[in-house]
């Protein structure tokens, strides 16, 4: 490995990185897979990047997330223990994740749940993902299922479509005083909340997105007012990952995000593809969103993604929906 990129060895224990080290290890894994990436390297010489000039987060080039569906991405050469892929119609391409190490994914979930509630033996987690639980390559249910297991609880579990059966289960939570964490797609958290509307004091509702054209599209305040509503609940926390990422951001309510520290959200102009922002002090920011994500080390750690979003000071961050066009923005860049 070249000495240029001796920390990429340490980026193994995530735990180990915080806001001071992050710009580190960031420009390092960056040099990291300008040599070793050989797509992401096109796509930067495309730009005309000269590696040894990236000395700020800001100016590394970030890979537009539609290449994970017509591009192989990976950083060194390697066997994938699984491949990751998107959810999709038979009419659309699906994104691919080749993750050289699962164990990574595992530490980085693991963490980050440990970071933002706990232990999970302290939770029962019940999952109702019933979309996902058709595809055997969802990275949400693979850490559902691992973050369920953790949990130790009878009732955690995953539930598909019988709703009254799961209002039982529910029921039965509440009674017991049990702290209860229920992780669901969007359109089957409606449904739910349609069918069986109760009044829940000791469980968290946490939407993680997701309509694929189950329901008319909404924004995410009308979803978690309907939710709010009928289970009589203040606030919805939410989930913000994806087939792309290794990692996961949380929302406690209100759709404001906040990433563990091996993670950072940054926003660019939606017409300016290379002015990229970083979180500033007394400034609010929107455009697009760029992820840097560390724990994808064996694929891209810096993906500039179809979505829009508002930038905070705290560099905590709200997603207002979706570019137009997404699909293609960026992709004429890279013919290979």
């Amino acid at each position: 490995m070249n000495s240029s990129v001796k920390n990429i060895s340490a980026l193994h224990k995530l735990t180990s990185i915080n806001h001071n080290s992050f710009r580190t290890y960031a420009l390092d894994i960056f040099q990291f897979q300008y040599q070793q990436n050989k797509v992401y390297r096109q796509y930067c010489d495309t730009l005309h990047t000269d590696p040894s000039t990236i000395n700020a987060i800001k100016n590394i080039p970030f890979l537009p997330i539609a290449l994970f569906k017509t591009h192989t991405i990976a950083t060194t050469d390697f066997e994938p223990e699984v491949v990751f892929e998107s959810s999709g119609t038979t009419q659309t391409i699906n994104s691919k994740h080749l993750v050289k190490d699962v164990g990574l994914y595992e530490q980085s979930f693991n963490a980050a749940f440990r970071l933002f509630y706990g232990e999970p033996k302290d939770w029962c987690i019940i999952a109702l993902l019933p979309s996902y639980l058709e595809r055997n390559n969802s990275s949400l249910v693979m850490m559902a299922e691992r973050l369920i297991h953790q949990s130790e609880h009878a009732d955690s579990g995953f539930y598909l479509d019988d709703l009254e059966k799961f209002h039982q289960i529910i029921t039965g939570l509440e009674k017991q005083q049990q702290k209860t964490l229920l992780i669901g797609v969007t359109f089957a958290l409606l449904d739910f909340a349609e069918a069986f509307p109760l009044q829940l004091q000791h469980t968290i509702i946490m939407e993680t997105g997701g309509m694929k054209g189950r329901r008319k599209e909404m924004t995410r305040q009308e979803v978690h007012a309907i939710l709010c509503k009928s289970f009589g609940l203040s606030k919805i926390h939410s989930e913000y990952g994806m087939t792309e990422l290794l990692s996961q951001a949380y929302s406690a309510g209100d759709g404001i995000f906040t990433c563990p520290p091996w993670m950072k959200v940054l926003v660019r102009e939606e017409d300016d593809p290379l002015s990229v922002l970083l979180a500033e002090k007394n400034k609010i920011a929107s455009g697009a969103v760029n992820v840097i994500d560390l724990a994808n080390i064996y694929s891209c750690s810096f993906i500039a993604t179809d979505d829009a979003a508002k930038l905070y000071p705290d560099e905590s961050f709200e997603i207002l929906g979706r570019l137009d066009n997404s699909d293609i923005r960026g992709c004429s860049l890279l013919s290979l």
